[in-house]
């Protein structure tokens, strides 16, 4: 049995995918052989970039815009992706804000929109993709969670919390779908470089015991490893270089 993910004839969705962590997941998805819609909020050029990306692997990209913590723009999403492509067999919940705020300095209005665009907006777009998933008998679903899920972390308790909630969530599903032919898993990266990570923050690189950040294609490469293993559910994979607790 080939340990590579073949992924022909599915339909992947993966929220936040324009750039960083996402579109490095998309890309991947569309590699091993999988159609795949593209979500972004406000950033539809580079989402356009990422598709025709895809699309030159010979494989079909849609470009679908949507706010994915409002319940009504998810089922809107979900439905013009499905037109586009078919119905959704794999879910990628990516998208996410990470807003850095001391204690003193966090809102209300902060916390709740954090909780609603990492945790609420995983639950609506599970929800959305459920009933196909439960009919064919066969889905996978990923978080993309940090390790601030289990540490103290740098951008905030509001961050934390969304993220632990994200992985308390994936069990929660996990342990409800399996007999269903369904895995839910996490994936939980910490400290990777994008094309938009500040200075200073590319420097904490250092204090990582393996030298360096994480890289956006290493993050697709474990989301495509737990996506392919049949026998694998209510898991978080952790990507932190070694370094624990941030």
């Amino acid at each position: 049995m080939s340990v590579m993910p073949d992924f022909k004839g599915r339909v992947c969705l993966v929220t936040g995918a324009s750039r960083g962590i996402g579109r490095a997941i998309a890309l991947a998805l569309a590699e091993a052989g999988a159609d795949v819609g593209i979500n972004c909020r406000q950033r539809v050029e580079d989402a356009r970039t990422a598709a025709a990306a895809i699309q030159a692997m010979g494989r079909r990209a849609a470009v679908v815009q949507a706010d994915v913590s409002r319940a009504d723009e998810v089922a809107r999403m979900v439905a013009e992706t499905s037109a586009a492509l078919g119905p959704i067999d794999i879910l990628v919940n990516n998208a996410g804000t990470a807003l850095r705020r001391t204690v003193d300095e966090l809102t209300e209005a902060d916390f709740d929109l954090t909780i609603a665009v990492n945790l609420k907006s995983a639950f609506l777009c599970t929800q959305a993709v459920l009933p196909h998933m439960r009919a064919q008998g066969w889905g996978r679903i990923v978080n993309i969670s940090s390790g601030a899920a289990r540490g103290a972390g740098a951008v905030g308790l509001h961050y934390c919390a969304s993220k632990a909630g994200m992985e308390g969530m994936t069990r929660g599903y996990a342990a409800r779908l399996v007999e269903e032919g369904i895995t839910f898993n996490a994936v939980a990266p910490s400290l990777i470089e994008t094309e938009e990570t500040p200075p200073a923050r590319t420097a904490a690189g250092a204090s990582i015991p393996l030298g360096r950040m994480g890289r956006g294609d290493e993050v697709a490469q474990a989301t495509l490893m737990v996506l392919a293993n049949a026998y694998m559910t209510g898991q978080t994979v952790q990507l932190n270089g070694g370094r624990y607790f941030i």
